[in-house]
């Protein structure tokens, strides 16, 4: 049986590549996850994880080693998705020697397990388009070789993790590919990224639990916008059609716009949309900011045939409503941030 491994699989894009993985393939997945994670996102999968039926969870973390060594020894995957990571560039400025043990080290020690007990196995590092930072207007759209200038501690710690992959496949023979994955969103985002937590806001305003107030950080950085369930088909294709070892890709989606016109087209979208205020709160202000995120795309649409199939305004409607759900779920329990 063909086993893949996602690390990270209760975050976003994990939880939705394994939804995929279910219905595309045969294959068993294994996820890692740490004792504490949330379950949420898995609630789909729960009757195959208590049957031990094609779904199988580790407990691991990417701090501890040993615990990453004992669970590659165990499953001895044919695939790997490497997604965990300290993922929120915001808390990264807060905790920047966690944000690279965890990103950077992390990676390290998954290589090194894979390298001692699954050689042959074909491997996703997911870098991010962060590592591009703050990018001349000449250079855009940003194409793989545009030179890194990360503009955050996580960025830094991407820079890291896309050059450790790289380092193995060139080094030990490995099939390691890398992505800088641009902007992705959708149902399960995290509510410390800004469009998150605009439709967070919104959906709890629509309930009446805070004010019609949106607080919100730059509105001004240009980010190109791609649906996390094209994402997660997109790493499908890259382990799975023709994958060259040492391989580098940009991801990304097709509708670029300010992060503040993200914001009207979710007001657009909500009953209250006349009554909203938008205020500025400086928590939310990153020291610096990567301000110009457009990718091309080419490379990777030529080596596997892929392209964006869920528009923009489909994203951006399942996000407020996967928000919606939420807060009739749970309510009052939700911070706003």
């Amino acid at each position: 049986m063909t086993k893949a491994l996602i690390t990270g699989i209760t975050g976003m894009v994990g939880s939705h590549l394994a939804d995929y993985l279910m219905e595309a393939t045969d294959w068993d997945i294994h996820g890692l996850i740490r004792w504490r994670s949330p379950l949420d996102n898995l609630k789909t999968l729960v009757p195959f994880i208590n049957n031990k039926e094609r779904v199988f969870l580790h407990y691991g973390d990417l701090r501890d080693g040993e615990s990453i060594r004992k669970i590659v020894k165990e499953v001895r995957p044919d695939y790997v998705f490497h997604l965990a990571a300290q993922s929120y560039p915001k808390t990264s400025f807060d905790a920047p020697l966690d944000t690279y043990e965890t990103n950077i080290q992390g990676t390290e020690r998954v290589l090194t397990a894979l390298k001692d007990y699954a050689p042959n196995a074909t491997i996703h590092i997911c870098a991010s388009s962060e590592v591009f930072g703050r990018v001349p207007k000449e250079n855009i759209p940003i194409n793989e070789e545009c030179s890194f200038h990360p503009a955050s501690p996580y960025a830094i710690s991407k820079v890291g993790t896309d050059l450790v992959g790289r380092y193995y496949a060139e080094a030990y023979d490995m099939t390691v590919m890398t992505t800088r994955m641009f902007t992705h969103t959708g149902p399960r985002r995290g509510d410390v990224f800004a469009e998150s937590t605009f439709a967070k806001q919104i959906a709890l305003a629509e309930a009446g639990l805070i004010k019609p107030v949106i607080k919100v950080g730059n509105l001004e950085s240009l980010r190109t916008i791609a649906d996390v369930r094209d994402a997660v088909r997109a790493y499908f294709l890259l382990v799975t059609h023709n994958p060259i070892k040492g391989e580098y890709y940009n991801i990304g989606g097709n509708h670029s716009c300010k992060i503040g016109e993200l914001l009207d087209d979710l007001i657009a979208l909500s009953p209250l949309k006349d009554k909203i205020r938008v205020e500025i709160d400086p928590d939310r202000l990153r020291p610096i900011d990567a301000d110009l995120q457009v990718p091309d795309t080419t490379k990777f649409q030529k080596h596997t045939g892929w392209k964006p199939a869920i528009p923009y305004k489909q994203t951006i409607s399942d996000l407020l409503d996967y928000w919606r759900e939420q807060v009739a779920e749970k309510g009052e329990s939700f911070l706003t941030r």
